[in-house]
């Protein structure tokens, strides 16, 4: 039984596209549900309590996604579209929080490359010397197929995933395409030429926090305790002011402690 009101939950139903009449069909719609909501997460469904493509494909709450994905027309047409969005390059998708695919509009690249991001300067002192290796490799070729890349780089399989993971999660790299024929393989690219506005844009982390918090709430309308934080590996005390500088900018009420809502449910 969901903890949220029903008011919350139906303008979810509005913002995630968790209604058959507004489920997204194409890429073009998934960029512009990214494009409202700030971010969203890709294959996965209403356990994870985030908005997804494979939900908003479904367009129903209780979205669940089966055993056997292979065979499932709704998982497939979401594959197919998380596919054809990262091939279109318009929104930034990676590997980032927690291990989470999820797709980022423009506007909040900066948010999360303050938040998970590091410098040039900082890279020695922060990235393994596999992902440093995999980088410096990038950013002599431009773009590379996993398997050219791994032998490139002389690493395995799994020391190869785990560095491009690291680069994922850090805002380095990203997945320029999927290739299908002759055999399945990610195109790598540096987030910094597919998005150089956004990832040389600064800010201070306070006003990262913030601006999270805001389109956290703006996406969710609601935020529980601890909602914000364990979502996003953020502290208790600096998620807890950003939503009170949210409050006093009139942007969220606070229902009670550690409860916030939009103000325009006031």
């Amino acid at each position: 039984m969901s903890l949220l009101p029903e008011e919350i939950e139906l303008y979810r139903d509005r913002k995630w596209h968790r209604e058959d009449s507004l489920r997204v069909e194409t890429a073009v719609a998934v960029e512009e549900m990214v494009e409202d909501l700030g971010l969203c997460l890709g294959m996965t469904d209403v356990r994870k309590r985030l908005p997804s493509v494979y939900i908003a494909v479904c367009g129903r709450r209780d979205a669940h996604m089966p055993r056997n994905v292979q065979k499932d027309p709704e998982a497939s047409s979401a594959w197919v579209l998380k596919d054809e969005v990262i091939a279109r390059g318009r929104v930034y998708y990676a590997k980032i929080y927690k291990g989470h695919s999820m797709f980022i509009a423009k506007r909040v690249i900066p948010v999360f490359n303050t938040l998970w991001g590091c410098s040039k300067k900082g890279e020695s002192g922060i990235l393994s010397k596999n992902a440093q290796l995999v980088l410096k490799i990038l950013r002599k070729e431009f773009e590379l197929a996993t398997s050219d890349l791994r032998d490139a780089a002389g690493l395995t399989r799994p020391e190869l995933t785990k560095a491009l993971d690291e680069l994922q999660k850090r805002m380095k790299v990203v997945p320029a395409e999927v290739v299908y024929v002759p055999k399945f393989t990610y195109i790598w690219a540096l987030s910094e030429a597919r998005f150089p506005k956004e990832t040389a844009a600064k800010m201070t982390r306070e006003k990262a926090v913030l601006e999270l918090a805001r389109n956290y709430l703006q996406l969710a309308g609601m935020t529980l305790v601890g909602e914000l934080a364990g979502k996003f590996g953020l502290s208790r005390v600096e998620a807890g002011k950003a939503n009170h500088d949210l409050v006093k900018a009139g942007f969220a009420e606070r229902i009670e402690k550690g409860v916030y809502r939009l103000a325009e449910f006031k």
